[in-house]
C-alpha cells in the first residue's frame, strides 16, 4: 500500500511540474497581447511632411518632403509585419482594446522607431 502511494506521490508530482513548464513556456506567452496606435504615429508624421512641405522655398525641398513620404509609407507596412516578430506576441490596433491588462504591450514607440529614416 505505501508503494502504491509513493507512486501515486510522483506522478502527482511529475505532473504538476510538466503543467507548470506548461504554463510558462506555452499559455503565458500565448497570452502576450501586443497593442499598436497606428493613427498617433501616421498623424505625427503627417503633421512633419505637412510643416516641411509649408516650410519649403524650393522644388528641391518639396521633393525632399514627398520623398520622406514616400520612404514612410513603405517603411510602414513592413514594420507592422515586424512587431509580432520582436514582441513574440500578437500585435492589434490599441482602439480594437477595451482595457489594458498587466499582460498587454504598448508597442506604438517601437513602430515609432521603425518608421524613421535611417
Amino acid at each position: 500500500m505505501k508503494a502504491l502511494l509513493a507512486h501515486a506521490a510522483l506522478a502527482l508530482a511529475i505532473m504538476g511540474g510538466s503543467l507548470a513548464v506548461y504554463d510558462r513556456m506555452v499559455v503565458r506567452p500565448g497570452q502576450l497581447l501586443g497593442v499598436v496606435d497606428v493613427g498617433e504615429v501616421y498623424r505625427q508624421k503627417e503633421a512633419q511632411f505637412t510643416l516641411i512641405l509649408t516650410q519649403a522655398a524650393s522644388e528641391g525641398e518639396r521633393e525632399k518632403a514627398f520623398a520622406l513620404a514616400r520612404a514612410f509609407s513603405q517603411r510602414l507596412p513592413l514594420a507592422l509585419e515586424e512587431l509580432p516578430r520582436d514582441c513574440g506576441c500578437l500585435v492589434v490596433l490599441r482602439s480594437a482594446v477595451a482595457g489594458m491588462t498587466p499582460r498587454t504591450v504598448d508597442l506604438t514607440a517601437l513602430l515609432r522607431r521603425k518608421v524613421e529614416a535611417p
